[in-house]
């Protein structure tokens, strides 16, 4: 068990050769051998490493179970999941578990990639071998082997930054029009 500078653990389990790099906080977890956190995780009341496990800088999980050899890299927070083994979660994921009055749960099935800055709005479950393309909002299931893409197609708008300015300098011209000048007495 290794355990860096400036970690806080409370009641929380680290098996032998497991890792919990520093600045980490973790509460109410459990660190199975071979996983590792940090450095700057937080593992929140039911946060659960399988052996293998990966969760890095700035990952936050909350009653969230990462499978065997899962990997969350950083910048993510898993929130009431459950992550197969040998799943990849992108930078900028996130579980979006709170509709304002019940949490729900996110089910991440094994060998499954979340692409980049994805949302996944729970409930919802990706079945096996599913890839996430980047940048989605994921809200429907998602079949075993399939891709899901759930954004905007990219469109490019000629010379809005020069009519924007101009609008906006014609504006600002309008208004100094309507003003005057108390401070000069006459």
């Amino acid at each position: 068990m290794e355990v860096g500078a400036y970690t806080v653990l409370s009641d929380t389990v680290v098996e032998p050769y497991a890792k919990v790099k520093s600045h980490s906080v973790c509460e109410g977890a459990y660190i199975a051998s071979g996983a590792d956190a940090g450095p700057f995780a937080r593992l929140r009341p039911g946060a659960h490493l399988e052996e293998g496990a990966h969760v890095g800088n700035f990952v936050e999980l909350k009653n969230a179970r990462l499978g065997r050899k899962a990997k969350a890299g950083h910048l993510a927070y898993l929130g009431d999941a459950e992550v197969g083994e040998e799943t990849n979660i992108g930078a900028g994921v996130i579980t979006a578990n709170y509709d304002g009055k019940r949490k729900h749960k996110t089910t991440i099935g094994r060998r499954v990639f979340v692409g980049s800055n994805s949302v996944l709005i729970a409930p919802v479950t990706l079945a096996d071998e599913a890839f996430v393309a980047g940048g989605s909002a994921i809200n429907q299931d998602v079949p075993e082997g399939a891709l899901a893409i759930a954004r905007e197609r990219q469109r490019n708008i000629e010379g809005y930054v020069k009519r924007k300015l101009e609008a906006e300098t014609k504006a600002q011209q309008a208004d100094s029009l309507f003003q005057i000048d108390f401070s000069r007495e006459e």
